[in-house]
């Protein structure tokens, strides 16, 4: 018996190793390190801005990757959100690789800014970068006659914004030791390159068709970040795609300049409607969360100010109308002050990020429609004497049926009513009701006189 325990603890170890040996290519799967694949498809803009950033600062944090893999096609976007994301790059400890992706790609205008920004700059085949200039510079100018200006020189603004863009791009390219000079001319001259062009010139670092192809090539590779050495290890690791979540899904929605536009309008005229004709509040409480988020979506955008006071003006001047008819002066100034400040609603060049003209013409018809003839009713019926309730027995005349100084009876609507009154009603004396108090009537004479034979005696 006793050598039989002692066989088996004396197996227990060989067990432990065997089990040990079974074990190792599911402990090597679990020691994969993933490598987060962000996105950037379409113009930027807020909700591009905030879900880089977020997700940055969010893998930053948890410190448990070599890279970062930013996948890029673009045609251009906002400064300012321009700026948000390449201020995360700029600040993050695990380096970022940017590529230009898939085939058929651009990394145009403020994607040239980002590409730069990035400790890892790459690009696959058949795409292009650069046209960084800024839209503000483009476009001819006119004089007071009508002609078009001969100079194509900007004016003192356009040089500033020129000369700003100018040194922001140089700064990236000298940070990344890349090429500064033709970062220069893609901002002043709006240049463009092949991926192939690109690469000879010292623009990219390399080459890859695709996130896998880049992982496989840098592995190995030496990045500065924070100003030291580091040799990034990827021969252990997987890519993980990570996709925008639901909040920067519902930022990209309402931050649409056209979406946002309605959300403005449906609260102002949710908050008319609800002014004008008091109910169960559904116009009031939509048109009150419908404003709040058209607000917030304006103040993330290139927001003219301007534009939103003609806008306010429009449709005030078209309310005016339905309310105090002016032969249609202030039908035709609304409708004229809401167009202009829907164009003028959004400051920026940007296409993406304009309100549509065909919304505009559509909507400025709807408001006009809408201010004539709903808030015209509305206002009509308001008007209108109350018929039933309470509300309609204030001010009614009624008949005494006695003599009494402070409680009788009176008449009103074939009705007997108890009566309260401060001062001496004579029977048949015709009285005013001033107010109600359960079912008593506070009344006062209206010294018209008493009835006699169904005539009323003038005094």
């Amino acid at each position: 018996m006793r050598d039989w325990v002692i066989g088996v603890l004396l197996c227990f170890p060989c067990l432990l190793s065997a089990e040990s040996d079974l074990s190792a290519p599911s402990s090597t799967v679990n020691n994969m390190v993933e490598v987060p694949v962000l996105s950037i498809n379409g113009a930027i803009g807020p909700a591009v801005s905030d879900y880089l950033t977020r997700e940055i600062t969010r893998i930053n944090n948890q410190n448990q990757t070599p890279l970062i893999i930013l996948t890029m096609d673009t045609p251009g976007g906002l400064s300012a959100s321009l700026r948000d994301i390449n201020q995360s790059i700029l600040s993050s400890r695990i380096p970022l690789a940017c590529l230009v992706y898939p085939q058929g790609a651009r990394a145009a205008s403020a994607g040239t800014y980002i590409l730069y920004a990035c400790h890892i700059a790459a690009m696959a085949e058949a795409t292009t970068l650069g046209a960084a200039t800024p839209v503000t510079i483009g476009g001819p100018a006119t004089d007071d006659k009508n002609k078009q200006k001969t100079s194509d020189e900007p004016s003192a603004m356009e040089k500033k914004v020129l000369n700003d863009s100018i040194a922001y791009i140089r700064s990236l390219a000298q940070l990344r030791n890349r090429n500064v000079e033709w970062a220069e001319l893609a901002v002043k001259e709006a240049a463009t390159l092949t991926a192939k062009e690109a690469l000879e010139q010292n623009v990219i670092n390399l080459l890859a068709d695709t996130p896998e192809q880049l992982l496989v090539r840098l592995d190995g590779q030496i990045v500065n970040v924070d100003n030291s050495q580091k040799r990034l290890n990827l021969s252990n690791s997987i890519l993980d795609h990570r996709t925008p979540d639901w909040r920067s899904q519902f930022i990209a929605t309402i931050t649409d300049p056209n979406i946002a536009y309605i959300l403005l309008l449906v609260g102002i005229y949710g908050l008319l409607l609800e002014f004008y004709s008091p109910g169960m509040g559904v116009a009031g409480i939509t048109g009150a969360i419908s404003l709040l988020i058209g607000l917030y979506a304006l103040q993330l955008l290139p927001l003219n100010y301007a534009g939103l006071g003609l806008l306010i003006l429009g449709i005030s001047l078209l309310v005016a109308e339905s309310f105090l008819p002016s032969f249609g002066l202030f039908g035709i100034g609304g409708v004229i002050a809401f167009v202009i400040g829907s164009i003028f609603l959004i400051d920026t060049e940007q296409v993406y990020f304009r309100v549509s003209i065909e919304l505009i013409s559509t909507l400025a018809l709807m408001s006009l429609l809408f201010s004539l003839f709903v808030l015209g009713t509305l206002w009509k019926i308001r008007k209108k004497t109350v018929v039933t309730g309470q509300e309609s027995i204030l001010g009614a005349q009624a008949i005494a049926l006695n003599s009494f100084k402070k409680h009788g009876f009176v008449l009103m609507g074939g009705e007997r009513w108890a009566a309260r009154s401060e001062h001496a009603i004579t029977a048949g004396q015709v009285v005013t009701v001033l107010a109600i108090t359960g079912l008593v009537l506070i009344v006062t004479p209206n010294h018209r006189g008493v009835i006699q034979d169904g005539t009323t005696n003038n005094r």
